[in-house]
């Protein structure tokens, strides 16, 4: 879809209802069309294809965590042109998440605020919708990233037992996993980046990834440069795979007051932040970074490649956007 076509016509629609259920409606949609999708001839120019982390992407372009939570859409995904697709955050439990309303636009900021609090299926739902899509022959040819967090209810100090248990309902579906433990939205997560708690947790999981799968770690862009050393070194230790910087702010100074909401900020006055965060990892770490947050333009895009990034993710963007910035990135990186 150009660019000029959803964002004239369909985005004012779009944006005269409340922002969940045009989520619902634009998933239900997708999930709708998966099987038809799922053949939908997509090129994939060569030029653009790189190995990460012992991965092959066909582009560097990828959807972020939080828009398919439930990994319904996969196959469209791939017929957007996206790179790869990260879905979750899953918990180990099935989840409501937070009480509604708790997805906010801020138009006149490009940006969005949530609360979702890790509203999903659960693993072992998510983990038979998965293996029914690769019995169905619809499993896309893209990578797929899962993306895991904590289960609400469970307490901090057993957080490990937890991711742990998605991790083994769901490793046979991810070509990588993400430790997700800087969402604003469920309470005392971003605890666990602390060093003792973030220790156990990565030690955990990778005792018993025995089959090496990537894993990676999702930050927040509001932690201090001596915090995200400490995690770089934990990272190293545990031999993970890669960082993803960043996941969305608790500072909204940049919106208007009366906009502002309790939950995370994401779009594009993320943007500045987290290119600084992923210009620091690249400076202290050799580690993949996948870079997301504020990614609007084509040059948004290679600002943060430039920075030091291996791979983007898009997700506000795209909702801003529409799905023609996909393929402006993929343009001005073949223009290079």
């Amino acid at each position: 879809m150009g660019f000029s076509l959803y964002r004239n016509l369909l985005r004012p629609l779009l944006f005269q209802i409340d922002p969940e259920s045009v989520h619902h409606l634009a998933m239900g949609a997708l999930a709708g069309a998966s099987p038809f999708l799922s053949r939908w001839p997509v090129y994939q120019d060569p030029r653009l294809g790189r190995r990460v982390f012992g991965v092959k992407f066909p582009n560097p372009v990828g959807l972020a965590a939080g828009f398919d939570k439930n990994a319904v859409a996969l196959p469209a995904w791939q017929a957007m042109g996206f790179g790869f697709a990260e879905v979750g955050t899953i918990t180990a439990r099935a989840q409501p998440g937070n009480p509604k309303p708790r997805i906010f636009r801020v138009p006149e900021c490009q940006a969005l605020i949530n609360r979702l609090g890790f509203n999903n299926d659960g693993a072992d739902k998510i983990a038979e919708r998965l293996r029914h899509l690769q019995q169905s022959g619809h499993w896309p040819r893209i990578p797929v990233g899962i993306n895991l967090g904590k289960s609400k209810v469970t307490p901090l100090e057993e957080a490990a037992s937890d991711y742990l248990l998605s991790f083994e309902r769901l490793h046979h579906f991810g070509d990588y996993f993400v430790l997700n433990v800087s969402s604003p939205n469920t309470p005392g997560l971003r605890s666990l980046q602390d060093r003792e708690a973030l220790n156990e947790l990565m030690g955990t999981i990778q005792r018993r990834n025995q089959d090496g799968r990537p894993v990676l770690v999702k930050i927040a862009p509001d932690l201090g440069w001596e915090a995200i050393e400490e995690i770089l070194a934990l990272a190293r230790e545990h031999e993970l795979a890669g960082v993803i910087a960043t996941n969305t702010t608790i500072d909204h100074s940049s919106i208007p007051e009366a906009k502002r909401q309790q939950g995370g900020l994401s779009g594009h006055p993320l943007r500045e932040r987290s290119t600084q965060v992923v210009r620091f990892l690249a400076r202290h770490t050799s580690l993949p970074i996948v870079a997301v947050g504020g990614v609007f333009t084509a040059d948004d895009a290679l600002e943060k490649l430039d920075a030091g990034a291996s791979l983007i993710q898009i997700y506000t963007g795209l909702i801003y956007q529409g799905p023609g910035l996909i393929r402006e990135i993929c343009a001005a990186l073949l223009a290079r």
